[in-house]
């Protein structure tokens, strides 16, 4: 495999791609890491946060939980200390489940606009 033909993954992402990849304003995710010790980027010299694949998968599950689930922030905590790697295979199932649905709810439109185009 050439040098071209591969495909480079970051290691880092900084908390403005963090919260945009999210949909969120950055000083969320700056009060998430407060509440979550399990939330820890580490920061560049300047002090800049630099989050790595892994802490973005902490903070999709903590997202997952407050936001998606309706949690509070103490009730999240608590989840993540009591199953933390279970949560995160359940929320990836549901997520691929998620993408799943939403190619297919595609599909059917796509095929009844089809199949409206044919009768006409």
């Amino acid at each position: 495999m050439t040098y071209q033909d591969r495909e480079i993954e970051k290691q880092y992402f900084t908390i403005g791609e963090v919260a945009q990849q999210f949909n969120v304003a950055p000083s969320l995710i700056r009060f998430w890491e407060t509440e979550f010790d399990e939330l820890r980027p580490r920061k560049s010299k300047k002090g800049n946060r630099l989050y790595t694949p892994q802490d973005i998968d902490i903070f999709r599950t903590i997202y997952h939980l407050v936001k998606e689930r309706g949690y509070t922030i103490p009730g999240a905590r608590d989840l993540l200390k009591q199953k933390g790697p279970q949560l995160k295979e359940k929320i990836d199932v549901i997520q691929s489940l998620e993408k799943v649905r939403k190619f297919m709810m595609t599909m059917k439109k796509d095929l009844d606009a089809l199949g409206k185009a044919q009768q006409s």
